[in-house]
């Protein structure tokens, strides 16, 4: 196995988790300090990194978001419902937390452009994700036959879904039968696929 396969076994088995508590928790004190959006030197999580297409070269970076976790609440209505029909908990909204860490680490950095993201941590207020971002204008980006695409064209493509989380999002990792409303796009079909 290569250090990558290790690394990924690590984060999959409980017992080795376990083992790393005390790093995972001085980890979590320091992230709790610091800002929503921070930019990181190195991918904590390499094996999800190089998954998603990361290289240690020039134009590519690492970006640290820290967003809440859980559903959303609406206001309890004065009158006129039973408990049961409120609505007031298990509120979630359309676009997942994963889409919006993308989203604000795109509004903190707009010359670049969002690659993909993943998960790294989370407690009982908050989910960081790493983002990976890439400079488009960059010689190195501009010249590699892997990453140079992105050069050329997906001009904020975050806000258009076009991201793994954002794919997911939008119900296009299926296809064939239960799909149908799913492409071009849930709003050209009238929002029958959700």
């Amino acid at each position: 196995m290569g250090y990558g396969k290790y690394v990924k076994a690590l984060y999959k088995n409980k017992e080795s988790m376990k083992q790393l508590g005390d790093i995972l928790m001085a980890r979590k004190m320091a992230w709790r300090r610091e800002g929503p959006v921070v930019r990181v030197e190195h991918p904590t999580r390499p094996d999800r990194a190089r998954e998603y297409g990361f290289r240690a070269k020039q134009g590519f970076i690492i970006i640290r978001v820290k967003v809440r976790r859980g559903g959303l609440h609406k206001k309890r209505p004065s009158r006129g419902r039973k408990p049961a029909g409120m609505a007031i908990h298990k509120i979630t909204a359309g676009k997942s937390i994963q889409r919006m860490a993308e989203e604000r680490a795109q509004d903190h950095y707009q010359n670049l452009q969002v690659l993909a993201s993943y998960w790294v941590m989370a407690d009982g207020q908050h989910k960081w994700y790493e983002v990976i971002m890439v400079d488009p204008h960059h010689p190195a980006i501009v010249s590699d036959r892997k990453i140079g695409w992105l050069a050329k064209e997906h001009k904020g493509r975050v806000y258009m879904g076009l991201t793994p989380a954002g794919k997911k999002g939008r119900g296009l990792r299926y296809n064939g039968k239960g799909s149908e409303k799913n492409r071009p796009s849930i709003k050209s079909k009238g929002r029958l696929a959700k």
